[in-house]
């Protein structure tokens, strides 16, 4: 096993939609989410955090899970997954340290502590982004070491109602309509276009708490890089990850504010401005190499 990370970073991350969704806002008839002050696209931590949990479990849990594979000694396991009962998953956290009445789990103390730590090192998602794991059987709550904030898209955009029918048909009644003449009609939200900027942070101090090592890490890194990959659908068009910056810090309490050198990546329009932009090649992203004494920067995509 790799050691456990000594180091701060910051990441800046930058991926595009083309012809596609990247995230449904459900209180909005899943139309792209967007700032309604400035029109800028906006995609949640989560949906980015869901696509890091995807790309882990269809690469990691395979090779867990082959035959002559230790089920106690899996460390990839996603805590936060589809269809996931948590509640069950806190019993088997308690059923691995030896604790086996439920009574003694709902308390604090020491079980806690030891079914807090379990989780760390199994779930790779709780030792990377935290978890809150108090309801049902007790297994305390974790603050993970990757923080990521809400992307935004580079320019405002504009998302694009289309309509469509279905052939189709679920029921005898809907055949029925449709001799008719009657179809089924539905809608369909793109955005043409969008680039999107996504920034992180990577504390070294809640890593010692988690376990987090270089391994998970590095797996972090290959995620974003592919997550999008394995993730394609008709819904999301053509999605793909562009640019990914990242600023390590020689100390593990960071040796420059984040803000500072989330600054000197920038990005500007290319060629015709005077049209809306309709491909990465449209922009044009520049990187200030006057990095902030102490910190590295490598550009890993």
């Amino acid at each position: 096993m790799s050691k456990i990370i000594n180091n701060r970073y910051e990441f800046v991350y930058f991926f595009d939609v083309e012809n596609g969704n990247p995230n449904g806002d459900p209180d909005a008839g899943n139309m792209p989410r967007i700032d309604p002050e400035t029109n800028h696209g906006i995609v949640t931590d989560v949906c980015l955090k869901r696509k890091v949990r995807n790309f882990v479990y269809l690469t990691q849990y395979r090779k867990e899970n082959e035959k002559d594979a230790n089920p106690n000694e899996k460390e990839f396991r996603i805590y936060v997954q589809e269809k996931a009962i948590l509640n069950q998953t806190h019993d088997r956290a308690y059923k691995a340290i030896g604790v086996e009445k439920k009574e003694k789990r709902e308390g604090g103390g020491e079980s806690v502590d030891k079914a807090r730590n379990w989780m760390c090192a199994k779930y790779y998602d709780v030792r990377s982004f935290g978890a809150v794991m108090s309801t049902g059987t007790n297994c305390g709550q974790v603050t993970g070491p990757i923080q990521i904030n809400f992307a935004k898209s580079i320019e405002p955009v504009v998302p694009l109602e289309f309509t469509i029918t279905r052939c189709a048909v679920a029921t005898e009644e809907e055949a029925k309509k449709q001799e008719g003449g009657a179809q089924t009609m539905g809608r369909k939200h793109i955005l043409p276009y969008g680039l999107y900027r996504a920034e992180g942070y990577i504390s070294a101090n809640f890593a010692q708490k988690t376990g987090f090592n270089e391994d998970d890490l590095n797996l972090f890194w290959e995620a974003l890089i592919n997550m999008f990959e394995h993730d394609h659908s008709a819904a999301r068009g053509k999605m793909n990850a562009r640019k990914l910056f990242v600023f390590k810090h020689e100390s593990p309490l960071g040796n420059a504010p984040a803000h500072k050198l989330f600054e000197l990546i920038t990005v500007k329009r290319s060629g015709d401005t005077s049209k809306p932009a309709r491909a990465f090649s449209d922009y044009k992203v520049e990187v200030n190499e006057a990095v902030p004494k102490g910190v590295v920067l490598e550009e890993k995509l």
